[in-house]
């Protein structure tokens, strides 16, 4: 009642067998279906089987739990009096916008960066101490104004 072809039991009554038999059609280059058809190079068959991000946002979770988070430390006397030191200086370096334009005062600022994600358990009681290097363009008394970014002066702990 069935013949077995390949791996897989075929009826003996298969409307479409000596098809299946025959195997891939084979062209040679100068035909109409080969010129009309030719076969797709390596690198673009390899795209379309190339995998996907199939769960959007699932490679920035786990990304975010590789963040090692800390809490935030508080600064000693002598290093609050350094730092308004320092920032003192970059503020008569930058009291308007021409002088700044002209000192161009460049520094290295560490600072504590608290955690954003609502899902971590570090949300809201800790964060993690970047370090940007930028030229300052202004200082006040809340904010630390660099090219890239504004930096809030309760969270800056160093400047170099």
């Amino acid at each position: 009642m069935y013949a077995a072809v390949g791996a897989m039991a075929m009826p003996l009554d298969f409307k479409y067998k000596n098809v299946l038999q025959r195997g891939r059609p084979k062209h040679n280059k100068y035909d109409d279906f080969y010129r009309k058809h030719p076969p797709m190079d390596r690198v673009r068959w390899a795209k379309i089987f190339a995998p996907f991000d199939a769960l959007d946002g699932f490679d920035e979770a786990v990304g975010a739990k590789l963040v090692q988070y800390e809490e935030r430390r508080d600064l000693s006397e002598c290093e609050k009096e350094e730092l308004d030191q320092k920032l003192s200086t970059l503020q008569t370096l930058t009291y308007n916008g021409r002088v700044a334009r002209q000192n161009k005062p460049a520094v290295a600022v560490k600072y504590f960066s608290p955690c954003t994600d609502i899902h971590s358990e570090w949300y809201g009681r800790g964060g993690t101490y970047k370090t940007l290097t930028s030229t300052v363009k202004r200082v006040d008394r809340e904010k630390l104004y660099l090219a890239d970014t504004d930096i809030p002066l309760e969270d800056i702990v160093e400047i170099a």
